[in-house]
């Protein structure tokens, strides 16, 4: 099976900065897209940011032009990079992994999933 495992989250000051990674573990041939979403208390989940394989980059209205995607492929990892952060940032972030192709006992048969991580907590004080 695949599994998504978050790291970065915790409480930071309105302005401030963090990192979310997000690494992808498992018999993984490819994953096509990655992204990161969140939800806060009483709203529904949102999209932040995503990156397909092929690099190019998707964001909220929100966070454009304070939150940064990136992919390293080698590593099967996501980052979300977070800057000028505000309290309405304040949000459970979610890492998603879209089409990844998991390997079978049948040559260059894959088998695709998409997969969610179990959630970072970012809390944004003013």
């Amino acid at each position: 099976q695949v599994q998504l495992v978050e790291s970065g989250g915790g409480l930071v000051q309105a302005g401030g900065s963090l990192r979310l990674s997000c690494a992808a573990s498992g018999s993984i041939f490819s994953i096509n897209a990655m992204g990161w979403y969140r939800q806060a208390p009483g709203k529904q989940r949102e999209l932040v940011a995503a990156i397909p394989s092929g690099g190019s980059t998707n964001y909220a209205d929100s966070v454009k032009g304070r939150f940064t995607i990136s992919r390293d492929n080698a590593k099967n990892t996501v980052y979300l990079q977070m800057n000028s952060l505000k309290p309405e940032d304040t949000a459970v972030y979610y890492c998603n992994a879209d089409n990844v192709a998991v390997v079978t006992t049948t040559p260059h048969v894959y088998r695709y999933l998409e997969v969610w991580g179990q959630g970072t907590l970012v809390t944004v004080s003013s």
